[in-house]
Order: C-alpha cells, then structure tokens, then sequence
C-alpha cells in the first residue's frame, strides 16, 4: 500500500525533496542550490531549466535515500517560490528568456506608468494586491515586450506561462497538465480573487493573451500523473500551493486570527481573515490564503524583502560569516553599548512601506564595529520589520484585542537568540513547531490529504506540535526606543533614495 508523501519545495535559492511518512515523520530528504543571475543592477533571473534537473534530481535521491520503491508514494505535492515568472513554447518545452524572480525590479518603470494612468486603483480591487514589480503580471508583460518574437509567438498562442509550480507540473507530466493552483494564481495580478478567475480587464491592462495562462484548481486536486520514466512510477501530483500559503497551511493556521511568519530568503507572515477578503488600509496584500473542495479562505499578507538573504550578504559579500547559522551566536556576543540599524532595503522595502527606488543604509556604526554587531543589526532587522507587519495587520484585523501568537518557521527559527529577540520586539509569545519544515509539510498534507492517507482539516490541526514557546523578556522602555530608533532609520532611508 502506497503510504508515503514526496513534497517538492522549490525555493529561491535551492530546491528540495522530502519524503514523509504517514506519521508526519520526516525520513529522507535531499537539497541543491542552484544559480542566481544578477545582470545588472535590480535584476534578478533564474535558469528554468537548472530548476527543473535540481527538482529531478532530489527526488531521486530521496526515494534513494528513503529507501523505499516510487510505487509507494501515494503523491506528490509541490510548493514553490512564487511570482517567479516563466514563458516557454509549448511546442518545444524551452524557455524563451530567463526565469524572472519575484525579487526582480525592472519593470518598475511599467508599473509607474499604469499607476499615472490611475489604474492601481482597479487592480487592487480585484487582487488584493498593489501595482509593484513584485508581481508575475508585469513580468510576463516584460517578456512579450523584449524577446525578439515573442509577441507574435504568443498571438499564435505558442507560449505558456506559468509561475514554478506550473512549469514543474508540465515538466513532471511530460507537457500534459498545464495547470496551476488558486494561491499562485492569485499572486499574478492577473487572477479576481472575489470571482476565482482570470480577469480579462486585467489581461486587457497588461496586454497579455489568454492563452499563456493555465487552468486554476483548488490546492488539493488531480494535477495529473508523473511521467513513469522519471522515478520508475508513475506517481499522482495532489498537491500545489505557493510557498506562504503552503507554510500557513502547515502550521494549521485554519482559523480566523492565526498567524504564522515564515523567515527564509524573505520574511513573510499570513493572517486567516475566513471566507471574506478584508481590504488593507495600511499597505498590505488581501491574498488567497488557500482554496480547499471550492471553498476559498483569504488572507493578509506582510511581505519582507529581505531577511535571510541579509545574513547570506553577511557571508557572501562580507566575508564575515563562514556560515549563516554562526549569525545568532555572533549577535549574543555583540556590544550592548552600540545601536547599529541596518536597513536591508537591498531591493526596496516591502511592506508596509512598498518603496521599490530606495536602497539599504546601515546607521550608528562606530571604529568598534565588527562582524558580531553586524550580525545584530542584521538579524534585528527582521525583527523590526516583523513588529512593522504585526502592527499593521492588528490595525486592519479589528477582531479581538488579544495578543496574536505568531507561529513561526523557516530556516531563520533554529536562533533562539533570534526567537527571543522577535519576542520581545513583538511583545508577544512566538511559538517554534516540532516540525520547521512546514512549508513542505503544507505540501505534503494536502497531498496525502488528497490520496485519503493522511487526517482531514481538524485532524491536521490537532497533530500540530509546539517545540518551544518564546515569550517577551524585555521591558517596555526599551522596546519602544529601539523601534522608534528603527523608525526613525527607516524614515532616513527613503528620504535618501
């Protein structure tokens, strides 16, 4: 009997497989990064096709690992960075241009345009996002734009588009499923989130035929068959959602009020707000937290640029670090004396600010400075940035005037130093899982969830385990200067771009 779950987390800088038990338990799992391309100054590109061999590759070497046979999977459920935004031609599978990353800003300029033209407006109405280069919309856009021939090629409808999850899909079903799920499609700027459909205002905006799109399904649905050839069975693809959406379900965030915070590359927290959307009034994103037997729950998102990535600076561009986790050890030991800020703003600030042009500072650094109050400032960063969503969900969620428990996960949540630190900032309790890898473990429920191994819903929430509670240890005083201190630098920040 197939009892087994194989999740595909596909990140921004690596991908992963891991195979899970019907328990939950994690018994194999594999990992490679791949390249990053920086071409030139706020751009950011991925090669689709490396993405595809590493995501092939470690789902072998994990059923290797597990030892057990491809037969007894009962299915796949993928996970991936979103926005990320890939055209290919169908008739060949081959990219026409490098994979654009979420992270990528040159369509900037575009989005400035539209909004002169008033039509931010209009497109946040049905999104629930804002007009920013972040999105998939003005990438896709982009290409049609500035690949020789792809305008036509896509008018004879030759092109498909797809975020990652779409072109792993294709690529595991051997060109056969073209289809996405609900989450990703609502980080396109393309999809109505109220109606679940793709707009043809919005493809009339962004000047985009819809024959590139794929068919939106629910998070937990028959995606389609893996090709047998590929891992010597062929294995039912159950499960797809973003990664945010993913790790919300993961931590069993299927209340109204819950809050989870995933810290990777980015920093990225989710508010259950039920079935009805709720409109932002302080910058956020009103997004599709997951679409569940045609029921839609929603969400809002806080979206940070940069964390994780602030540490991998640290040790790629510095030089300070020879690893990233050597980052809290470094901050516990730095001098209380210094207030060193560093804003991270490497590719503009998300929310809630949403400035794209400004660039990262760094404040209060004296002769002493070193790597250990670098690491600091780098990791209170996140912190504060954290507070700076906190505040402006609790302004827009006006349910309850109890303290959120924010739960969190990620790579970044191994620090308890960092834990402690975000608790105090938050002054609020953080809860750390048993499980870190929810953003797979997301994937891998609504796989085995799907295949009728694994428990429903309420089960699922049940079976969530607390591995440690952080609760605030500071005092107010001190927690206010300091992020006023943080306030104050980011102010400085963008009155400098």
């Amino acid at each position: 009997m197939a009892t087994y779950v194989l999740a595909i987390d596909q990140g921004t800088t690596s991908s992963r497989a891991i195979i899970f038990a019907d328990d939950f338990s994690i018994i194999a799992s594999d990992q490679k990064e791949f390249t990053q391309y920086f071409p030139s100054s706020g751009h950011v590109e991925h090669d689709a096709e490396e993405i595809w061999q590493s995501v092939l590759e470690t789902c072998r070497n994990a059923i290797s690992k597990a030892g057990i046979k491809p037969d007894q999977i009962a299915g796949i459920g993928i996970t991936n960075q979103r926005e990320t935004t890939v055209v290919w031609n169908k008739n060949n599978g081959k990219p026409i241009h490098y994979a654009i990353v979420w992270q990528d800003r040159r369509t900037a300029e575009f989005c400035d345009k539209l909004k002169q033209q008033n039509l931010e407006a209009i497109i946040t109405d049905k999104t629930g996002l804002l007009l920013d280069p972040y999105f998939s919309g003005t990438k896709i856009n982009w290409m049609l734009e500035n690949i020789e021939g792809a305008r036509q090629l896509a008018e004879n409808g030759d092109l498909l588009f797809g975020t990652i999850d779409t072109w792993l899909l294709w690529n595991l079903t051997g060109g056969k499923a073209h289809l996405t799920d609900a989450t990703n499609a609502s980080r396109t700027l393309l999809f109505n989130t109220d109606e679940n459909l793709w707009d043809d205002t919005l493809l009339e905006i962004f000047d985009i035929p819809h024959s590139l799109l794929p068919e939106v399904r629910d998070c937990a649905s028959e995606f389609g068959h893996s090709e047998k050839a590929l891992f010597g069975a062929s294995i039912p693809i159950l499960g797809m959602a973003g990664d945010q959406h993913a790790a919300t379900i993961g931590q069993a965030c299927f209340k109204p009020g819950m809050a989870k915070s995933t810290y990777g590359t980015g920093c990225f927290m989710m508010l259950n707000t039920g079935f009805e959307r709720t409109a932002s009034k302080n910058r956020l994103l009103s997004t599709i937290a997951y679409r569940l037997n045609g029921q839609t729950t929603y969400a809002l998102e806080g979206s940070i640029f940069i964390a994780g990535a602030a540490i991998q600076w640290l040790r790629d561009g510095l030089s300070i670090l020879d690893e990233a986790n050597q980052s809290g050890d470094l901050a516990a030991e730095a001098d209380d004396s210094q207030n060193v800020i560093l804003v991270p703003a490497f590719s503009g600030l998300g929310a809630p600010y949403w400035e794209p042009d400004v660039r990262g500072a760094i404040f209060g650094i004296t002769r002493n400075t070193g790597p250990n109050e670098l690491s600091r400032a780098a990791l209170e960063a996140v912190c504060y940035q954290t507070r700076d969503l906190m505040e402006a969900m609790q302004s827009d969620w006006q349910t309850s005037d109890a303290k959120t428990i924010l739960r969190v996960d990620g790579g970044m949540v191994a620090s308890d130093w960092t834990m402690q630190t975000l608790a105090n900032m938050l002054d609020a309790p953080i809860d750390r899982p048993h499980i870190l890898e929810t953003t797979a473990l997301g994937a891998a429920w609504l796989a085995g969830m799907k295949a009728g191994i694994w428990p429903d819903m309420e089960g699922f929430a049940k079976a969530w385990k607390l591995e440690r509670q952080f609760t605030p240890e500071m005092d107010d005083d001190t927690r206010e200067q300091r992020y006023q201190s943080w306030q104050l630098a980011v102010q400085n920040t963008i009155n400098q771009k």
